[in-house]
């Protein structure tokens, strides 16, 4: 008498879509999502409408076991060719409001807001302090994920809280609303180009505490941080800076690079830029495998010729080692 066969594992893509049902939308490209605009498809992908949806999505990604991506703006991102075998999600239809109290000079805005509308609305109050976020083209959710920052500030500097909703946890599906938490600055680990935020974390609004100004000198300040990105900083399919300054305000990755003698470099469909060395450029239906391999060998060579240990200030999402 022959053993019975081992039963097959269940697909967990299959898992994931039966419990998400028409949330779920198959194989949609995240590269034109990204400002690198290369890069594959999200094996599942799921636009949230209603905050209960993530109770859905939580489920979903505990009884498949599937990686969570959460995608804004996609400026600090880059997908692999062969695409995310994972659940994306969208939160930017219920988190682009933004509400000014003139009173205390407070603000709260929804994470898909992006970052430059932010900042020249804010100076339109006459609010100041969030000048600098004009030239980062991210949107808030992740900008308080990696404490975006430039031109001497960055979000710790006005961060109040964070609204999120914890996707890990085992109730959330249980909860008509989720398991929705109002989190401190204090309490984000937020680190130079960093925070302890984990994947299962997704902001859906932050609260900014910032000060009365003049609209005046607010508007001269972001309109001199434009010329000065226009001037010194390529445009194009690019992610902005690749590589955390390893010593903030002495050392320069873009230093680095240069001294390494790499502006220029080029590998396949990617090339590091002439106008800023800390950036890396990809062709126009480029390829973002073809990205990666040039990143690794910045960093090879910076390492072996300088000394330094270059960290990615970019999101590696589907590749083997996307460390």
């Amino acid at each position: 008498m022959r053993d019975a066969p081992d039963p097959v594992a269940p697909d967990p893509v299959v898992v994931a879509c039966e419990i998400l049902g028409d949330l779920a939308e198959r194989s949609v490209p995240l590269g034109p999502m990204t400002t690198y605009r290369v890069g594959g498809p999200a094996e599942i992908f799921v636009r949230i409408t209603r905050r209960s949806d993530l109770g859905r999505v939580a489920l979903a990604r505990r009884e498949s076991g599937l990686p969570l991506l959460v995608v804004g703006r996609g400026s600090n991102l880059l997908v692999s060719d062969a695409g995310f075998r994972g659940i994306a999600v969208s939160v930017a239809e219920i988190a682009d409001r933004i509400d000014i109290d003139n009173e205390t000079s407070a603000v709260r805005a929804g994470a898909a807001v992006l970052l430059p509308v932010l900042s020249r609305r804010l100076a339109a109050a006459s609010l100041a302090g969030f000048e600098w976020a004009v030239g980062v083209p991210g949107s808030l959710g992740g900008a308080v994920r990696m404490n975006a920052g430039g031109h001497g500030s960055d979000m710790a500097a006005c961060l109040s809280d964070v609204t999120l909703v914890d996707l890990d946890d085992p109730d959330l599906d249980n909860k008509a609303q989720g398991t929705i938490r109002t989190v401190p600055a204090a309490e984000l680990g937020l680190c130079f180009r960093g925070s302890s935020l984990g994947p299962g974390s997704v902001v859906l609004d932050a609260r900014l505490q910032l000060r009365r100004g003049d609209r005046a000198a607010s508007e001269r300040e972001i309109a001199e941080i434009v010329a000065w990105r226009r001037a010194n900083q390529p445009g194009g399919q690019n992610a902005g800076s690749v590589f955390v300054n390893p010593v903030p305000g002495e050392v320069s990755a873009g230093e680095l690079i240069d001294a390494a003698g790499l502006r220029g470099l080029r590998v396949g469909s990617a090339m590091v830029s002439e106008k800023h060395a800390n950036f890396i450029q990809a062709d126009e239906a480029g390829s973002a495998d073809d990205a990666r391999r040039l990143m690794d060998v910045v960093r090879r060579e910076v390492e072996d010729r300088t000394g330094y240990a270059l960290r990615s200030e970019i999101r590696l999402i589907g590749f083997e080692d996307d460390t």
